[in-house]
């Protein structure tokens, strides 16, 4: 017999006792009397207890932290590395620290074992992977942990997720990078185009002076090439600080007219061409002939991505941007916006390449079939007209420019919105799906704000297992469709499976014909087009939810 007990001492102290009863049987077997010991227990438990209050504590942390011993084996795994990596302690607990969190074993990850055993710790970023491959940058620091003896005894570590840290962070490089190199690419143009105009002046002195057949072949070659010099230089220049033409009151409408019946007239057979066009656009004060450049550049790329043939579709709508729409772009402003949308069914670009298609002299083209500025000069010419530009792609699915010009003060109205208080909710709890952790927020951040509940889950995994819990008190589920490890569209149909009455608004920012033809064959009661506005948010889920 073994238990344990508590005994309170005559000075009101407690004592843990463990108590152990045996037999004592004499040469026959038979039980003569009974033994027993009292062991005091009182220090061990106490120990055991300020233990166990200890990983309470690490399991509330907010931080991953973890314990590995020497061999890398991990012999401790809190609840917030189970959340940000994947998973469980059960799951965890003896395996290989390195083979289960890192794709590769990199210099800087043995140059941060070496040092914590040689100084006892150390800090830096890794970037480490969870269950599903997704890379995830974590703010990490080591500690050695000894014996008594001072003898090593295991590793002790806390990362801090940074990952959408280090997005935000990429977007002002990218920013300080182009700004960077357009002051560059102006200094050089102004030098260049001094050097370019008295070569030109010279050249038609000269064709004054030699009417030889040949003199003037050679001369003509030479003016031909000095212009197309020139010529470049212009489109630096407008990259750099955007071409100051002469700015009217335009309607996009009429331009999108002329590119359409360019396209139609040019393009080849093999290019299905659409058009999808508000028909009460506001209009810009812009410079025509550069807005005519910026949207054939964008057509003329879109139809070098689709060689065998695609679709090509032209759409503009108007938006008024709200402080939700401007938190999910940094480049906007509050205000009203005419946006135009040029999007294909091509190639698509690769996450490696998006972040330098606006680069001065940057192609993916053959030698000699492209300078690399066409985009570059897209980009120049909407900054200096203090628009900007959202590229969505998906490799093998295509792409979508949308260009947001800033409305014309004189002609822009404000686009009729119900009343505020006919889009609030009434508590209606709403489930957001989005492995984009700021939209997530904002998005739940604003549906709070008018009298919604919000969940937040960051993968179609996480979503279900949120949904499974609490599903009677859901009463829809706001998703995007394209997401890493378990996509939206899978999530929807298994969302369907656990309850076939599962309302659903889907959300993308690659918005094509063949995704929302998918989607709605799902039976989504909506779909809302990233980045989108409180007033879209609210009035599409009225509509779903009534």
């Amino acid at each position: 017999m073994n238990i344990e007990y508590r005994i309170l001492q005559p000075d009101g102290t407690i004592r843990w006792i463990w108590d152990r009863g045996f037999p004592i049987r004499n040469a026959r077997g038979e039980i003569n009397h009974f033994a027993g010991i009292a062991e005091d227990i009182t220090e061990r438990k106490l120990s055991e207890q300020k233990i166990s209050e200890q990983a309470m504590l690490l399991d509330v942390a907010t931080d991953a932290i973890c314990v590995y011993g020497l061999d890398n084996q991990i012999l401790f795994w809190n609840n917030s590395a189970a959340s940000l990596y994947g998973w469980s302690f059960e799951e965890a607990l003896g395996k290989n620290a390195s083979e289960l969190l890192y794709p590769e074993i990199t210099p800087q990850l043995q140059a941060a074992r070496k040092t914590v055993f040689e100084s006892g710790s150390w800090q830096g970023e890794l970037c480490k992977v969870n269950r599903f491959g997704k890379e995830i940058i974590v703010a990490s620091r080591w500690t050695l942990v000894r014996e008594r003896e001072g003898q090593p005894k295991s590793i002790l570590t806390v990362d801090t997720d940074i990952t959408d840290q280090k997005k935000i962070e990429a977007q002002f490089l990218r920013v300080q990078r182009l700004e960077s190199i357009g002051t560059l690419a102006s200094g050089m143009a102004h030098d260049l185009n001094n050097v370019l105009a008295p070569m030109l002046m010279s050249i038609q002195l000269l064709q004054l002076k030699y009417s030889e057949k040949q003199e003037v072949q050679l001369l003509e070659i030479l003016e031909n090439n000095v212009k197309r010099g020139a010529a470049l230089v212009k489109q630096v220049l407008s990259f750099a600080r955007g071409l100051e033409g002469k700015r009217i009151i335009v309607q996009i409408s009429h331009l999108l007219r002329e590119i359409t019946q360019f396209v139609k007239q040019t393009f080849p057979k093999s290019i299905e061409f659409s058009t999808d066009i508000a028909p009460d656009l506001w209009t810009v004060s812009a410079d025509v002939t550069q807005l005519h450049q910026v949207l054939m550049n964008l057509c003329v790329n879109a139809l070098d991505a689709m060689p065998n043939g695609g679709a090509l579709s032209l759409g503009a709508i108007n938006l008024l941007i709200d402080e939700s729409y401007a938190r999910m772009n940094i480049e906007a402003k509050v205000g009203p916006y005419v946006v135009i949308t040029v999007a294909d069914t091509g190639t698509g670009i690769s996450p490696e390449i998006i972040e330098r298609i606006f680069d001065p002299f940057f192609t993916t083209k053959e030698a000699g079939k492209g300078t690399g500025l066409g985009l570059s000069t897209v980009l120049g010419i909407v900054k200096s007209h203090c628009g900007f530009i959202k590229v969505y792609s998906e490799v093998g699915k295509g792409s979508r420019f949308n260009v947001y010009l800033p409305s014309s003060e004189e002609t822009a109205t404000q686009p009729a919105v119900a009343d505020p208080e006919l889009l609030k909710g009434h508590g209606e709890l709403i489930l957001v799906v989005d492995d984009e952790a700021p939209i997530c927020e904002i998005t739940k951040t604003t549906l709070e704000s008018y009298k919604y509940q919000a969940l937040t889950a960051k993968n179609g995994i996480e979503a279900l297992a949120l949904y499974a819990q609490y599903q009677h008190d859901i009463y829809l589920v706001l998703i995007d469709i394209m997401m890493p490890e378990m996509d939206g569209m899978v999530t929807i149909l298994a969302l369907k499976r656990i309850n076939p009455q599962v309302r659903i608004v889907a959300m993308s920012g690659l918005v094509s014909s063949a995704i929302m033809a998918q989607a709605e064959n799902t039976g989504i009661q909506g779909f809302l087009s990233k980045p989108f506005t409180a007033a879209d948010l609210l009035q599409t889920l009225q509509r779903a939810l009534t």
